[in-house]
C-alpha cells in the first residue's frame, strides 16, 4: 500500500510497468488439473517442471493471453485450498462461440447471462471447483450501442 501523500506507482516521468503474468491456482491433483486446462480448455502448456524433490511447477496459458495460470506442488504459492479461486475472467470477443467451443470439448459451461451494459457472462469450474468466467464486453468488439 502506498504511503499517504506519496505519488501513485507510475506517476511522473519514470513510470513502472507492472504486468500481471501468472495467477497461482490451488489444485488437489496436478495431473488432473493439467489435463483439464490443456485438453479440455485448450490452454498451452508452457512449463511442466520438477526443479527439486517434491516440487512440481505447471504453467498454462489461455490462447491469446499474456497472463498464465500456474499450479503445482511443493511451493507456498500452491498451498491454498483447492477450489478456493473464484471467477477468473477469460475475456472473449464472441461468448456464444467460445461457450460452444468449450461445450464441444466436454466442459460444463453454464448458459450465457446478459448482465446489461453490453456485458455477458458464462461460468464454469475446473475439477477442483475453482471457477472461471467467460466474459464478453460489447465495447471491445464494437457492438456497444
Amino acid at each position: 500500500m502506498a504511503e499517504q501523500g506519496a505519488p501513485p506507482v507510475g506517476a511522473g516521468d519514470h513510470a513502472v510497468d507492472m504486468k500481471l503474468e501468472l495467477v497461482p491456482v490451488p489444485v488437489a491433483d496436478v495431473d488432473r488439473a493439467k489435463a483439464f486446462y490443456a485438453d479440455r480448455l485448450g490452454f498451452c502448456v508452457d512449463v511442466d517442471a520438477r526443479p527439486a524433490d517434491g516440487v512440481r511447477v505447471v504453467q498454462v496459458t489461455p490462447p491469446g493471453s499474456s497472463c498464465s495460470i500456474g499450479f503445482g506442488a511443493g511451493l507456498a504459492a500452491y498451498e491454498g485450498a483447492p477450489g478456493s479461486i473464484r471467477a477468473l475472467h477469460l475475456v472473449v470477443a464472441d461468448i456464444d462461440r467460445a461457450r460452444a467451443h468449450l461445450v464441444s470439448r466436454g466442459v460444463d459451461v453454464e448458459p450465457v447471462v446478459d448482465v446489461g451494459g453490453g456485458v455477458r457472462y458464462a461460468a464454469f469450474a475446473d475439477p477442483d471447483g475453482n471457477t472461471l468466467t467467460l466474459q464478453e464486453m460489447a465495447w471491445r468488439t464494437g457492438d456497444a450501442t
